[in-house]
C-alpha cells in the first residue's frame, strides 16, 4: 500500500512564483485515486498511475467549475464549485487537483483519511469556504 498526503504540491510553489499558472483563466481538474497511489508533496504532475476506475469516472477527472481568484485579509486563495461525480461506482482515497492547460502540472493533493465508495450514486468533494480556510491559499 502506498501513501496519499495532503499537501500543496512543492514544484507548485515555484511555478506561480516563475507565472506558470493562472489560475482565473487555465482549466484546473481535479483527478480522483486509490489507496495503491503514492502522492504528496513531491507530486509534480498528474499521471493516470492508480488513478481511479469505474462507472462515472473519466481519467483525467473533472475540470472545476466556478473557479475564483481572491484575497481575505493577508491571505490570497482559489476557490471553486464542489466536484461531483454522477452516477458512481467507484472507491477513491484522494485527489489531485492539477493545471489541464499547462502540462498536467500538480498544484496539491487532497487526502480522504481513508477509502470512500460509491455505488450507483453521487462522488462529491465538499471543498472548505472560500478565504482563509480554502483548499489553496498563501497565508
Amino acid at each position: 500500500m502506498m501513501a496519499i498526503s495532503q499537501a500543496m504540491c512543492t514544484s507548485f510553489k515555484a511555478e506561480i512564483l516563475d507565472e506558470q499558472h493562472d489560475l482565473a483563466a487555465d482549466t484546473i481538474k481535479i483527478a480522483l485515486y486509490t489507496s495503491s497511489a503514492s502522492l504528496g508533496a513531491g507530486t509534480t504532475a498528474y499521471s493516470t498511475s492508480n488513478e481511479v476506475s469505474g462507472s462515472g469516472y473519466t481519467a483525467g477527472g473533472v475540470a472545476l467549475s466556478s473557479t475564483t481568484v481572491a484575497t481575505s485579509g493577508t491571505t490570497a486563495y482559489f476557490d471553486a464549485a464542489d466536484p461531483s461525480w454522477t452516477s458512481a461506482s467507484f472507491t477513491a482515497n484522494g485527489a489531485l487537483i492539477y493545471n489541464d492547460t499547462n502540462a498536467d502540472k500538480a498544484i496539491a493533493v487532497l487526502a480522504f483519511g481513508g477509502d470512500f465508495t460509491v455505488a450507483g450514486g453521487t462522488f462529491k468533494i465538499v471543498f472548505p469556504a472560500a478565504g482563509t480556510n480554502a483548499i489553496i491559499r498563501i497565508d
